[in-house]
C-alpha cells in the first residue's frame, strides 16, 4: 500500500467540560470501506483500559463535506462505508479527557495532557504511514498563556514549545510521544550535547528548577555512560520529562524520548533546600526509573512485544527483567550520580528486601507467573494481593541485585550486571529493524557470554521457582552487614498482622497470612470500633495497642457491613522482620574495593 501522510488535528475545545475535539484525515481510504481502531492499552501499563469508551460522537465526512455511514464492529473499531474514488475521508469526534494519570488524557482549565493512544484513531492498514498533527491552542482568553511540550518533532514553521504542526514517522511514534499543554514551568539542560527539558505542571511553592536540571542531568548522564561507555550519548535527539505535581499521587510512564511523571508537590525541591529530602529522593528515583527505560523496554524489548499488539493483552514472563531490573537501576543510578549516599541507597535496598520477605505471595507465585499475570493481578490488586501476588518490580529488583553482586564477587569486580545490559543493548543496535526481542531462554546464556559466569541455576530458582535471593549472604563480600530487627512502624501491623486505614474509621484494608488478625477471623473491610471495651476508631487503634504486650489476649468489636461482630485475638509474640543493611567499618580492603566499584560514583 502506498505511503501517504495521515493528518490529525486536536483542539482543546471545551476545557470546562474536559473535551478534546479530534479529526483524522486520510486521502486514499480503503475502497472497500475504511476501518479505524483505537488501542485498548498503552505500552508500559499492562492492563486493558479500553480508551475507546471516552470517544463521543464519531462522524465521518468526505472531502467535499458529505456524511459517510459509520458503525462500530467491536469495542474499539469503527467501519466506514466506501467512498467514491478520489475522495478523502475525515473522521471527527470528541474525547472526554478527565483521567488525571500518566496513562490517558486530562483536560481542564489548568492544563491539557494526552497520550496519542487514547485520542488518535488509526486508519487500519496505514500503521507505517507518516503522521502530522496540528495541535491547536484553546480559544478562551484566560488560557492564552498556554504552551506545548512534547517529544514530537515540530514541523518547519512551528517553533518548539508553540502550538502548531508536529510530525511522527508512523503511528507508533505518534502515540509514543505524549503532549502537555498549559502554563507550565520548565528547565533545560544537556547530556553530552543532547538537549533535555523538564516541564512542571501544577503549583509548587518556590520551585528550584535549576536544581532539578542539574540533578537530572547527572542521573541521565550516569545511565547513558553505562550503556554507551565510549560515546556516552543517549539514543535520541532530545528528551522531555513531563511532570505533573499534585497533592497526592505517584507514578510514571516511559516513552521513546520522553516520560510522563506524576508526583506530590513536596517531592520537588524548593529554593534554599540544602539536603535531598526523602521525598525528593523518591522523585529522583522515579525520574531515574523512567529514563532507564529508554534502553530497557523501549528499545531492548521482550520478544512478545515485537511488535506490540495494542488490541489485546501481550503476554510475557519477563516483566521481572524489564521492570524489575529497571527498578534496581533507578536508585542505583541516583547513587552513582552522587545524589544520595551509599547508606541511603542501602536503606532503600533493605526496605525492598523487607517488603518482599514480609509478604507470603512470594511463596505462591513465581516472578515469571507474576509477569505473565500482570494483566489480571498486578494492575488489579485486591485485599488479598500480599498473600497471593509477588511484585515483579520489587522482587525483580532483588534478583537484579543478587545477579549483580554474584557476578562482581565471582569475577573480583571485573564483570557485573552492567556488562549484561550492555550486551543486550549491542544486540538491539546490531539487529536494527530485524530486532526480535529477548526471549526467556536467552537470558542465562547472555549472562555467561557477557561475564563468563554461569548463573542459570539460581536464576531459574529465583524467577521460574519461588526461591528468595539471599542478599544477606551476597552482601557480605562487599563489607555490608545485614541486620534483622523488628518492624514496629505501627502497632497494629506488628501485633495484629493487618493494615488499617487512617482517618476517622479504623477500617481493615489487608489481613496477612498467618497473622493474629487472620486467626481471629478479621477480614478486609471490617471497621474496628472497640478494643477491650475502649473506643478504637478515629486513629486511636495504635495508641490503644501501645499498652499491650506481645502474646496478650484481647477482645475486638468490629462492624462487618452493618453487623457488629466480636473477635477474640491473641497478639503476635514476635513482630515481622525488618532488615537493615549497614556498611561494616572493619571490612577488608578487598571488600571496600568491591563496594566502591558497585556503589561508587560514575
Amino acid at each position: 500500500m502506498a505511503r501517504m501522510t495521515i493528518r490529525y488535528a486536536i483542539f482543546p475545545a471545551d476545557p470546562g467540560a474536559h473535551l478534546f475535539q479530534v479529526t483524522v484525515e486520510i486521502d486514499a481510504p480503503d475502497p472497500q470501506g475504511q476501518r479505524f481502531t483505537l488501542p485498548a492499552w498503552i505500552p508500559g501499563s499492562y492492563m486493558i483500559r479500553d480508551f475507546a469508551r471516552n470517544l463521543v460522537r464519531v462522524r465521518a465526512l468526505t472531502g467535499d463535506g458529505r456524511r459517510v455511514r459509520i458503525g462500530k464492529t467491536d469495542k474499539h473499531s469503527w467501519q466506514c462505508a466506501p467512498v467514491a474514488a478520489g475522495q478523502s475521508l475525515t473522521l471527527a469526534y470528541e474525547v472526554y479527557a478527565y483521567d488525571l494519570s500518566v496513562r490517558a488524557a486530562h483536560l481542564d482549565t489548568t492544563h491539557g495532557f494526552f497520550n496519542g493512544s487514547s485520542v488518535f484513531l488509526l486508519p487500519a492498514g496505514h500503521e507505517k504511514a507518516p503522521c502530522r498533527v496540528d495541535i491547536f491552542a484553546p480559544r478562551e482568553r484566560r488560557l492564552r498563556g498556554w504552551k506545548v511540550a512534547t517529544g514530537l518533532a515540530p514541523a518547519r514553521g512551528t517553533a518548539p514549545g508553540a502550538f502548531g504542526t508536529y510530525l511522527a514517522a508512523d503511528y507508533d511514534e505518534l502515540i509514543d510521544c505524549p503532549v502537555e499543554m498549559g502554563p507550565f514551568a520548565a528547565e533545560d539542560f544537556t547530556v553530552e550535547g543532547v538537549p533535555h527539558r523538564i516541564v512542571i505542571t501544577g503549583r509548587v511553592a518556590k520551585l528550584d528548577t535549576a536544581r532539578l536540571g542539574r540533578d537530572l542531568a547527572r542521573v541521565c548522564a550516569t545511565h547513558a555512560r553505562m550503556f554507551e561507555p565510549r560515546t556516552r550519548r543517549p539514543p535520541f535527539e532530545r528528551y522531555t520529562f513531563l511532570t505533573f505535581a499534585v497533592d497526592s499521587g505517584y507514578g510514571g510512564l516511559e516513552h521513546r524520548n520522553s516520560t510522563a511523571l506524576l508526583c506530590q508537590r513536596d517531592d520537588l525541591p524548593h529554593v534554599g533546600m540544602q539536603s535531598a529530602t526523602e521525598a525528593y529522593r523518591r522523585f529522583l528515583g522515579l525520574a531515574s526509573h523512567e529514563y532507564f527505560h529508554v534502553w530497557n523496554v523501549k528499545r531492548i524489548k521482550p520478544a512478545a512485544f515485537v511488535p506490540y499488539d495494542l488490541r489485546h493483552e501481550n503476554y510475557t514472563p519477563l516483566l521481572w527483567l524489564f521492570e524489575g531490573f529497571t527498578a534496581y537501576y533507578d536508585d542505583l543510578g541516583v547513587r552513582r550520580a552522587g545524589l544520595i549516599t551509599p547508606e541511603q541507597y542501602l536503606g532503600e535496598l533493605a526496605a525492598t528486601f523487607t517488603t518482599v520477605l514480609q509478604r507470603s505471595g512470594r511463596r505462591k507465585q513465581s516472578l515469571a507467573e507474576s509477569s505473565f499475570d500482570a494483566w489480571i493481578k498486578y494492575y488489579k490488586p485486591d485485599e488479598n494481593a500480599p498473600n497471593s501476588v509477588v511484585s515483579y518490580y520489587q522482587k525483580g529488583a532483588l534478583v537484579a541485585a543478587a545477579l549483580d553482586l554474584s557476578l562482581r564477587a565471582a569475577t573480583a569486580g571485573r564483570r557485573s550486571l552492567d556488562d549484561v545490559m550492555r550486551l543486550f543493548w549491542r544486540r538491539y543496535k546490531l539487529a536494527g529493524t530485524e530486532y526480535a526481542g529477548v526471549a526467556e531462554e536467552d537470558i542465562a546464556p547472555a549472562i555467561f557470554e557477557a561475564t563468563g559466569v554461569d548463573l542459570a541455576r539460581p536464576l531459574r530458582a529465583w524467577t521460574r521457582e519461588t526461591a528468595d535471593p539471599d542478599l544477606a549472604e551476597l552482601l557480605a563480600p562487599f563489607g555490608v552487614v545485614a541486620e534483622r530487627g523488628a518492624a514496629l512502624e505501627s502497632a497494629h501491623f506488628a501485633l495484629l498482622g493487618c493494615r488499617i486505614g487512617g482517618g476517622a474509621e479504623a477500617r481493615v484494608s489487608q489481613v496477612f497470612d498467618g497473622s493474629p488478625a487472620q486467626a481471629a477471623g478479621l477480614s478486609a473491610g471490617d471497621q474496628i470500633v472497640a478494643f477491650d471495651g475502649l473506643r478504637a476508631g478515629g486513629g486511636r487503634i495504635d495508641a490503644v495497642l501501645a499498652r499491650y504486650a506481645p502474646g496478650d489476649r484481647a477482645e475486638i468489636l468490629a462492624f462487618r457491613r452493618d453487623e457488629l461482630l466480636r473477635f477474640e485475638v491473641e497478639l503476635a509474640r514476635q513482630a515481622p522482620v525488618k532488615w537493615k543493611f549497614a556498611i561494616d567499618p572493619k571490612a577488608s580492603a578487598g571488600a571496600r574495593r568491591l563496594r566502591t566499584a558497585w556503589l561508587g560514583m560514575a
